[in-house]
């Protein structure tokens, strides 16, 4: 019927002859229905420019955004709205389905978007420990990641807000786990017309910086089709993460250039403008001391200003904020003026998880000794203190708290 309508400019001088008028009123009906699919669909796909996305009072005013998992162009206008506005959006490791409600749960509380991501290591533990994980293979790895995802799909239209999903650092010696999930990408997408994942990264920093710009290329080129965001890191992240150690790195390493990110651009741009920095400013993983770790938010500033002439943009830099975890909260402002949109926090939700099931040991110590016996008789059942579902929860909801300061330390708006 559709067909029909675009296709016969005449329908119309045949109401009433050949065609009766309710039959009529259904094309019409079809039609306007279809036009407006059609627009809709061409505004989700569009990307917005700064100015356009400044202008809005709401992220959901963005086209397409939904409750849910948001992916392609919804998921970058989303990004993009953070730029305009002045903020950033945290994004938190997650390791099992507890973790993930945590962060949803939080963001659902505040009205702000959800970032969760996996870890290749997270992954393997979400799946389950006791898989096979084999070195070449990472097949525990693939499937937890995936699983993950699709756990999130299930549950994040419940908690009413948008949500994206994104893998974490993948080294080059990993890459069969971003081979995995890519070709878990292409099949949902042959399926459903938009990608698994939001986003992916490729953490080939240990690489010669060509080298790494150039596997980034060739994996963005068989992303951009399902417009999968792209984040890349450039220079070394310090600390420990996810069993990588980088505590020994040359303190050179930790800086970028405004040359390294200027090469980037010129790769990655042609392909899609998709695509984030993880540039180092002295980023470290894990919390030290005050004054232990030299961070340098103004090299952003100085990589914007180097480039932006040349492309005739501000601010053509979309960066990511490795190692959040214990940053001064001003490194953390300054990095946010300069074009960070999304700041990676781990650690410090590791901490928290733990602290809640601490503290609730500690309220709870005596009830805690054995499964019969606690201060109110020894033949006093202890099943409601040791029962997992009390004492994750508690771990939840200091998680969670965690997560809401997250979003106020990146100057989110939150309702």
């Amino acid at each position: 019927l559709k067909l029909i309508y675009r296709l016969c400019p005449c329908v119309p001088s045949l109401v009433g002859v050949i065609i009766p008028s309710h039959i009529f009123a259904s094309f019409a009906i079809m039609a306007s229905a279809d036009k407006k699919a059609r627009t809709d669909d061409a505004a989700s796909s569009t990307i917005l420019s700064q100015a356009a996305l400044g202008a809005m009072k709401s992220y959901w005013e963005i086209p397409g955004m939904k409750a849910g998992v948001v992916t392609g162009v919804v998921a970058w206008n989303l990004l993009q709205y953070c730029k305009a506005k002045g903020f950033a959006l945290p994004s938190f490791n997650c390791t099992g389905t507890s973790t993930c409600n945590a962060v949803m749960e939080a963001a659902a509380k505040i009205g702000m978007p959800a970032y969760i991501q996996f870890s290749e290591g997270g992954s393997a533990f979400f799946a389950g420990k006791g898989l096979p994980n084999e070195k070449g293979k990472l097949q525990a790895s693939i499937l937890g990641a995936c699983a993950g995802a699709k756990y999130v799909r299930f549950v994040a239209p419940t908690y009413g807000i948008p949500v994206l999903v994104h893998s974490d650092h993948c080294a080059k010696k990993l890459l069969p786990w971003f081979d995995g999930m890519l070709k878990e990408d292409e099949e949902y997408f042959a399926k459903h017309g938009e990608p698994l994942f939001s986003s992916h990264m490729l953490d080939l920093s240990e690489e010669p910086h060509e080298e790494n710009v150039g596997i980034c290329a060739k994996y963005f080129k068989r992303m951009a089709p399902m417009k999968i965001i792209l984040e890349m890191e450039i220079g070394i992240t310090g600390g420990v993460e996810d069993g990588v150690d980088n505590s020994g790195v040359a303190k050179d390493k930790l800086y970028s250039t405004p040359e390294d990110t200027e090469l980037v651009y010129n790769t990655l741009s042609p392909i899609s403008p998709m695509f984030t920095i993880a540039a180092a400013f002295g980023n470290v993983h894990g919390v030290y001391k005050p004054g232990n770790v030299k961070l340098q938010p103004e090299l952003l500033d100085k990589f914007q200003k180097h480039l932006g002439p040349k492309v005739g943009e501000p601010k053509p830099f979309n960066f990511v904020f490795h190692g959040g975890s214990g940053s001064e909260k001003k490194d953390i402002e300054n990095a946010v003026s300069y074009g960070v949109v999304k700041m990676n926090v781990d650690t410090d939700t590791q901490w928290a998880y733990w602290e809640g099931l601490l503290k609730f040991y500690k309220a709870n110590e005596g009830y805690l000794q054995g499964q019969i016996g606690n201060p109110q008789g020894e033949d006093k059942p202890n099943k409601s203190y040791y029962d997992p579902r009390k004492w994750v929860r508690t771990s939840e909801e200091s998680m969670r708290n965690r997560v809401m300061e997250g979003f106020k330390d990146l100057k989110a708006p939150i309702a």
